[in-house]
């Protein structure tokens, strides 16, 4: 706990300078462009770091223990850079006006356009501008990873952790698409494909980005070997599928305090989730209509949430959900018992299984 803390303070510290060292570089183009670097450090400063903590536990799971610490403190700052920049392209995506409980980057940027008055539509500058800025914040990330790479003296090392980072990149990118393909694509679908479908996204969108990817990219930095490598790989993803399955049960049922979202957010942006997938293959007939003619709709009032959130419930959906949850958990600690690693990080990653899969709701 104590060294997860410290590399949380540490991974603030270096995000914090990273971006004191860019913002004189924008603001000398133009006073008008503070706003983007304030905004930045808003999306930059909050969150949980899990992201950063799998880095670092995957590094430290394999590496000495006198290894220097700054290199992975950078790539571990860089992927939480890299969360940042995909949270603000997806609340546009989503039409999310809420992150974190504050307002996302569209609505902050709409907001500065209705205060100053401009010519034009607040929302459209608001979109354009978070689009722009989700840009800057995904160029920092690379940055911020090529200094840290730059600081790993086995050049093997540095470029496998690159090529992991850069195909983690490249999967969310992939899992997001299939995410808002599902969104509308459903209907021309077997209802039998459904749930292989929403699974398919949770592993690409969440699981390999949120927790595999992290661990392999940390472990690699350390020049971990080909089995340790495969042994985090088989922690890391189910351990993924139940971080998401949990974050997609929070997303109906979770209480806005706690998630920083609107309760039943993912009901009004339509998410096809393995819970929705569920409660149509299980519940009633009149249950799967009402999913059907609601889902999606993002001017549901509460009434209709609450009726949605009754019949998820009712069609047993979240009890399955939960045993899946349970089954993936079960999954990642057989694998984590008896991996090749360190039995400091075993221990870490076994808490860390704990926090990211607990029941919130």
């Amino acid at each position: 706990m104590v060294e997860s803390t410290r590399l949380v303070g540490l991974v603030h510290s270096r995000i914090e300078n990273f971006v004191a060292s860019r913002e004189s570089i924008v603001t000398s183009i133009s006073p008008d462009l503070t706003a983007l670097v304030d905004f930045s450090r808003q999306f930059l400063s909050g969150g949980k770091r899990f992201r950063a903590l799998f880095c670092y536990w995957g590094w430290r799971s394999v590496s000495a223990p006198d290894s220097p610490l700054s290199p992975i403190v950078g790539a571990a700052s860089a992927l939480e850079i890299f969360h940042a920049a995909a949270l603000v392209h997806d609340d546009i995506i989503d039409n999310s006006d809420t992150r974190r409980g504050a307002a996302s980057a569209h609505k902050l940027f709409d907001g500065l356009h209705r205060a100053s008055g401009w010519a034009g539509d607040d929302a459209e500058f608001g979109r354009a501008s978070a689009i722009l800025l989700g840009d800057l914040i995904l160029g920092w990330s690379d940055e911020l990873l090529d200094d840290a790479l730059l600081e790993v003296t086995d050049a093997a090392s540095a470029r496998r952790a690159r090529i992991e980072f850069n195909r983690m990149r490249t999967e969310v990118t992939a899992g997001q698409y299939l995410d808002i393909l599902e969104e509308r694509a459903w209907v021309t679908q077997p209802d039998a494909e459904l749930l292989d479908r929403a699974h398919r996204v949770i592993v690409y969108k969440s699981a390999k980005y949120s927790v595999q990817a992290p661990l392999v990219i940390g472990a690699a930095l350390a020049g971990a070997s080909t089995e340790q490598l495969g042994a985090l790989r088989e922690f890391g993803l189910p351990l993924g599928i139940a971080f998401q399955l949990r974050d997609d049960l929070l997303g109906v049922f979770g209480d806005s305090a706690v998630t920083g979202k609107p309760s039943g957010d993912d009901l009004r942006e339509g998410k096809r989730t393995v819970l929705i997938a569920l409660a149509r293959d299980h519940g009633t007939r009149e249950t799967r209509s009402l999913i059907d003619e609601l889902l999606g709709n993002p001017e549901l009032d509460e009434s209709q949430i609450v009726a949605l959130q009754n019949a998820i419930h009712d069609s047993g959906a979240v009890d399955r959900v939960e045993a899946l949850i349970a089954e993936n958990v079960a999954a990642a600690r057989e694998v984590l018992a008896s991996a090749p690693l360190r039995a400091d990080a075993i221990l870490e990653l076994g808490a860390l299984t704990d926090t990211v899969t607990r029941r919130t709701f």
